[in-house]
């Protein structure tokens, strides 16, 4: 596969620093989990700007362990399941807390919901602030997508599962989000 012009992964120094970044910004709850959602959930711009609060709570109100994106959130029919990992579950209790009312889970001081070109604004100016090239809205779905892939197999899972939580109808589309590691090609050449 020819090198393209993808949005660049994030290591953990780079995350780290995103989120503390996030931390002194003027809503760090809401910024937060909008960095988490697309880090740990690997969700596009869209989908977390239509992300609405019936698709992470249960019937009885509480929050459920698993997010129901459904298709008019998302691309095409690329709803999907994706479950909850602990430190978004745990950004979207407190943000819930801080905000008892909306139907949409990411929301602005003069609108009850984000739209996709803003939520792709907002990340665009976290990365140009820390300095990080090559980032946008993208980015923390490409490391997710990665990190998933590099990681399924320790738990018995294969690329269809990523497929299934990147919301792709072809696992050619989920192969090309991730990054390549030069080192663990060398580590494996050298084992063979």
């Amino acid at each position: 596969m020819g090198l393209t012009k993808q949005a660049k992964t994030l290591n953990k120094t780079q995350v780290a620093l995103l989120l503390a970044m996030l931390d002194r910004t003027r809503y760090p709850a809401r910024n937060r989990v909008i960095a988490l959602l697309s880090l740990k959930a690997g969700l596009r711009a869209k989908e977390i700007a239509n992300l609405s609060w019936d698709m992470v709570l249960e019937p009885d109100g509480a929050l459920a362990t698993s997010m129901h994106l459904r298709n008019s959130a998302s691309k095409g029919k690329s709803g999907r399941i994706i479950p909850l990992n602990k430190e978004l579950r745990a950004a979207l209790q407190d943000l819930r807390l801080r905000k008892c009312s909306g139907k949409y889970v990411i929301t602005t001081e003069r609108s009850d919901k984000f739209c996709a070109q803003a939520m792709v604004n907002l990340f665009s100016a976290w990365f140009n602030k820390l300095g990080l090239q090559g980032c946008s809205s993208h980015s923390g779905r490409r490391t997710f997508i990665t990190n998933a892939a590099r990681k399924i197999s320790t738990v018995g899972g294969s690329l269809r599962d990523v497929q299934m939580l990147a919301g792709h109808s072809a696992l050619t589309t989920t192969q090309r989000y991730i990054e390549t590691d030069a080192l663990a090609q060398t580590k494996i050449v050298d084992i063979i």
